[in-house]
């Protein structure tokens, strides 16, 4: 793939479209504004497309997905779409399954879409089925509002009551009874749902590890249902391919869509800084870089977080004061740290046949541990036993380290963006150190196996992939900025109150994750606008 750079000396043509940011979001709505024949030119500030999604060195030869490190979200459809098989997308392994660690050694199993297998009793055996068709038809409903425009409140509009109609009918076809058991549930914690529908600690633990992986919530927080949900709508979406591990990380998706986004027409340059958004008129009317260089559009898209477009990139000038404070207040702090490891020697798991090595893992054993894991942030701290969602990428992809080196990644929860103490040396020694005692007790002389560590919390994600409060959703998935508030009121649907201004990134509905909904239907709205 060949990406051009930016100098201040560079020309400055006009587009159709210039869209800020070549993450995951802002590829998918460049690629589909080129098939629909309009300009796009992409400005990406990093020396690489990915944004988030990108596969980096961290460690001399060893080399790996620096943030997400699984594929789960991205529905099939987009993938055939985009043809991003034809534009070198391969996976090292689909359908992974994932495993629930015990330091006991009774790992339970949890294949993709399957019955459990492991430590469960006979009354889990049969209340599976029923729980998993059920959730499943919830799913469904929730995927049909993840990949179409939120309706607006408030409004006169036949689109927005058509829209809401569709969403109550919806619900109402999932007839009397399910449709009185999602109402019931969906505003519940996690913690009392499957309580209520389960007897082993392990299975409730990693159920409800997915309730709260990337989110600022315990499992007895009430919503946590709700992103539990959300998390399996976007995977139904993704049909044969659940858990996917694409060869060469997350970094290869990215370059397939940059890929598909130049073969549609569209321009992207790497290296090239946003300094703002130019506003002419009372409408945006392009961009200047960081090198002062102005480049002109008919419209200007913003993968970036909400925050940084429109409090550093537009100007709070531009807006009135109660979109700004409401903006100001979306919450977008991370609560998930990413540590990586570079091994000498495969680790061994207790419990997990080499087999399944190569899937998730998961330190989460029960409801209780997830939400002592999470009390310490209430007070500004780390967790000192933290739940932690493992791959062993090389598994798979031996090319990602040397000749039987092998590296480890792992999403931990939790870390404050803030702690009380700063993330200074001590600190940061202090929580990996806790991160590598929580994984020496459930892979055995792990630690003398490591010969390279770097360890990204929220603060660090926040300078190096340049999102607001680290957080990996751009915001909270919660029901005060979800689907229609999402990312605030007066710009949920991919519009903003600056004419000529739109969003695509994970800020806007439906959020985070490397799903690339949010780019496309934001290219549709722009499309929509005559643009």
């Amino acid at each position: 793939m060949t990406v051009a750079s930016t100098s201040p000396n560079a020309s400055a043509p006009r587009y159709d479209v210039i869209v800020i940011g070549a993450g995951h979001n802002g590829l998918v709505c460049a690629a589909t504004l080129a098939r629909a024949g309009r300009s796009v030119l992409v400005l990406e500030a990093a020396a690489h497309v990915g944004g988030m999604a990108v596969t980096r060195d961290f460690a001399p030869g060893y080399r790996v997905s620096a943030c997400a490190h699984l594929l789960h979200q991205m529905p099939l459809a987009l993938v055939r779409e985009l043809g991003l098989a034809g534009h070198g997308l391969e996976f090292a392994a689909t359908a992974l399954p994932t495993t629930a660690l015990s330091a006991d050694g009774a790992a339970l199993q949890l294949a993709s879409g399957g019955t459990p297998g492991g430590a469960f009793g006979a009354r889990d055996a049969a209340a599976w089925p029923a729980y998993h068709a059920r959730l499943g038809r919830f799913a469904t409903l929730l995927h049909g509002m993840l990949a179409a425009p939120p309706p607006r409140l408030g409004t006169d509009a036949w689109s927005d009551k058509l829209a809401l109609a569709k969403v109550g009918l919806k619900l109402r076809l999932l007839g009397r009874r399910d449709m009185r058991k999602f109402l019931r549930i969906v505003g519940m914690n996690a913690y009392d749902l499957l309580e209520d529908e389960f007897e082993s600690p392990l299975l409730k633990g990693a159920l409800g590890f997915d309730a709260v992986l990337g989110t600022n919530f315990g499992p007895r927080a009430p919503g946590t249902v709700l992103t539990l949900l959300y998390r399996l709508a976007a995977e139904a979406a993704a049909g044969s391919q659940p858990l996917a591990q694409p060869r060469g990380g997350l970094g290869a998706l990215s370059t397939a869509l940059a890929r598909a986004a130049e073969a549609a027409g569209a321009t992207i340059r790497t290296g090239a800084p946003v300094e703002r958004i130019t506003v002419s008129g009372d409408r945006a009317t392009g961009v200047a870089l960081a090198g002062g260089t102005e480049i002109a559009a008919g419209c200007v898209v913003s993968s970036a977080d909400v925050k940084t477009t429109f409090l550093r990139l537009l100007g709070t000038e531009h807006l009135d004061t109660g979109f700004v404070r409401r903006v100001d207040h979306v919450r977008s702090r991370g609560l998930a740290a990413k540590l990586h490891l570079a091994l000498d020697r495969a680790p061994a798991f207790t419990g997990v046949a080499s087999g399944a090595l190569g899937g998730r893992l998961l330190v989460s054993p029960s409801l209780d541990y997830l939400e002592r894991a999470f009390n310490p942030t209430k007070y500004g701290e780390f967790s000192s036993a933290p739940a932690l969602e493992i791959t062993v990428p090389t598994v798979n992809d031996p090319a990602l380290a040397p000749p039987g080196h092998h590296v480890l990644s792992a999403i931990v929860q939790y870390a404050p963006f803030a702690p009380a103490a700063g993330w200074d040396d001590r600190s940061r020694h202090a929580f990996t150190d806790a991160i590598l005692a929580t994984l020496e007790a459930h892979a055995p002389g792990i630690r003398s196996s490591v010969v390279g560590c770097e360890l990204l919390t929220p603060a660090d994600l926040e300078r190096e992939f340049h999102v607001t409060g680290g957080h990996w959703h751009h915001g909270d998935l919660a029901f005060d900025q979800f689907y229609m508030v999402r990312p605030v009121p007066g710009a949920s649907q991919y519009a903003t109150p600056m004419p000529g201004l739109y969003l695509c990134g994970a800020s806007c509905h439906p959020g985070g994750g490397v799903m690339g909904l949010a780019g496309r239907s934001a290219a549709r709205r722009v499309l929509e606008k005559g643009v």
